[in-house]
């Protein structure tokens, strides 16, 4: 009879346990299944699409894209990086009137050397390099006095000053021309003597020189021409360099020619007397 009813006191306890038991596992079993169905891929995007808007969510191509824009940024030029565009400058007018002032200074140079030598006949540019020193001060002859033709052998000197007189003869006389002027009341007068065989010879010497310098000063001008605009590299379209170019090779010729009929005319001067 004891131990009956202690079977019935132990039992109500076992089955209190039995029950505390289950309804645990019952909530550790519904707590795995409620996390579970709250990050399930379909119901997380069901959720999240129902609360929040479709805008608001980032592809899942994000990263193939950005992937791809990092690459692409990779391969991108020098220029591209510094400002995405090339600002392209118009170099032409400077280096060709830069060219043509330099070729042109040569020639004027030329002209003015070749208006040195003396020929046979007399002209008015011929006294023009002379040096006249009077009261200590140094100026051409052109500038203290008139330099005319009387005819094809001779000269005229007009001093503006006719103190000054003895001082340009002087100048005549030393200069490398070799005259010999008069006095004439208050002006001097030049007689051109003719020109000797080898005299001649060192005249035609002295123009072939001069023209080869000029064609040199031409061609420099020309090669830092070229070397400006080779120096503007992508910063200056290529067909206008190209044309560029093209247009300084045209204006170096001109001036080769100029520079070259120049001396040939003065070589025929000379040998014509």
């Amino acid at each position: 009879m004891a131990l009956l009813h202690l079977r019935r006191t132990i039992s109500p306890r076992n089955s209190f346990l039995f029950l505390l038991r289950s309804s645990t596992s019952f909530t550790k079993a519904r707590t795995f299944s409620n996390t579970t169905t709250l990050f399930s891929p379909h119901l997380l995007s069901n959720s999240v699409s129902h609360k929040l808007p479709s805008a608001t969510l980032p592809s899942f191509d994000f990263l193939k894209q950005s992937r791809r824009g990092f690459a692409k940024g990779k391969n991108k030029s020098k220029d591209d990086s510094a400002g995405g565009t090339v600002e392209f400058v118009d170099i032409g007018p400077t280096v060709k009137e830069t060219a043509n002032s330099q070729m042109d200074a040569a020639v004027v140079a030329l002209s003015r050397e070749l208006q040195k030598l003396r020929t046979g006949r007399a002209s008015a540019g011929m006294l023009d390099h002379i040096i006249v020193e009077t009261d200590g001060v140094k100026l051409p002859l052109n500038r203290s006095a008139v330099v005319s033709v009387m005819d094809a052998k001779t000269l005229s000197v007009n001093p503006y000053d006719p103190n000054t007189l003895k001082q340009l003869e002087n100048a005549i006389v030393s200069s490398p021309l070799g005259l010999n002027p008069q006095r004439d009341g208050d002006r001097l007068i030049a007689a051109i003597p003719p020109l000797t065989k080898e005299h001649t010879q060192a005249m035609c010497k002295v123009v072939a020189k001069s023209c080869e310098d000029c064609r040199q000063s031409i061609r420099r001008a020309r090669q830092k021409a070229m070397d400006t605009v080779k120096k503007a590299g992508s910063s200056f379209p290529k067909d206008d360099a190209k044309k560029l170019e093209k247009e300084i090779e045209e204006m170096t010729k001109k001036f080769v020619k100029s520079a070259e009929d120049m001396c040939n005319n003065k070589e025929k001067e000379i040998k014509t007397g």
